[in-house]
């Protein structure tokens, strides 16, 4: 099996996560968690979207975590924006990298953005130039790319296209995302090799969601045909407002922790990862559904109990 050495894991939970939280997350939290995970060696995350609070109100503070957060040197802080007036905003806030984002499925781009596939092309006119004449990087996610919540399958031909019209305006990579966590590694196999057929691979990342539990799987798919940048979570937080049925992203510990155990370096520390998360845990309200936190936070209530048991 050839795998890449090092991988960059891309962290998208202080955005992708926390947007279908129900509980509201002060921005004082929202900012500790982000420099949280900065400290523990994460170096590309997407901090928040430029969106209406009144679409999502969880993501109303943008302005305010982008110009809270600490930013350090070699860290790249990314902002969702859907249009111009999101582009102004996120400048004006510092942001120096921000994503696009478009769906490979008509029915859920209209419920997602409200246009069509051919009417977001020509939106992105309005925001994807004017960032790169401010200097500002741009990245694009493809959603809905193995199976969409209201069509089905998605012909696998359209994610190949957009991702060439996409790197066409500038975008330096697009994630390619399974936003209802419905692909098997055969699919993934099948999907990445028809992107890889007409795109170089330095510009491709991947994006699961775990509803089905072969994120993972289909991570290791896309590590073995050359991928080094992977989405995820903290936590295994997300959900997409427009995917009825979809489950959390995959969680960054987890893929973490396959890649460290495969001897894949990543720069991140595992155990300073596994405290922001559980530090997230209490903001949100609920237990979240990583697998290497549950294990990690039975091995300390067992440790715990052992020093208990020896004391008595």
């Amino acid at each position: 099996m050839k795998l890449p050495s090092q991988v960059t894991v891309y962290e998208v939970g202080p955005r992708d996560g926390l947007q279908n939280e129900a509980r509201q997350v002060p921005t004082a939290e929202k900012i500790r968690f982000i420099d949280s995970l900065v400290a523990a060696g994460i170096r590309d995350i997407e901090i928040t979207s430029f969106v209406s609070p009144k679409w999502i109100p969880q993501l109303g503070d943008a302005a305010e975590v982008a110009r809270g957060v600490q930013r350090p040197p070699g860290v790249r802080m990314s902002a969702l924006v859907p249009n111009r007036r999101g582009l102004d905003t996120a400048l004006a806030a510092g942001m120096k990298e921000i994503a696009v984002f478009m769906s490979t499925s008509e029915t859920h781009n209209k419920k997602n953005v409200n246009k069509t596939i051919a009417e977001t092309l020509v939106a992105f006119g309005d925001v994807v130039p004017p960032a790169l004449a401010a200097g500002v990087s741009v990245r694009a996610y493809l959603s809905t790319v193995f199976g969409c919540p209201y069509e089905g399958e998605v012909d696998p031909e359209v994610a190949v296209q957009l991702t060439e019209r996409l790197r066409d305006m500038g975008v330096y990579q697009v994630s390619i995302s399974d936003t209802i966590g419905v692909a098997n590694p055969r699919q993934v196999e099948d999907v990445l090799g028809r992107v890889l057929a007409k795109n170089p691979v330095d510009v491709l990342a991947v994006h699961f969601h775990d509803t089905q539990g072969t994120a993972l799987a289909n991570c290791l798919v896309a590590l073995t045909m050359g991928i080094t940048t992977i989405d995820a979570a903290a936590g295994g937080l997300g959900g997409c407002p427009y995917a009825p049925g979809a489950s959390g992203n995959l969680a960054t510990e987890d893929v973490v922790a396959m890649l460290h155990g495969m001897g894949i370096t990543t720069g991140i520390d595992l155990d300073k990862l596994t405290e922001a998360t559980r530090a997230a845990a209490t903001f949100v309200g609920h237990e979240l559904p990583s697998k290497y936190l549950k294990a990690h936070l039975g091995k300390q209530a067992r440790a715990r109990r052992r020093a208990e048991h020896a004391k008595g």
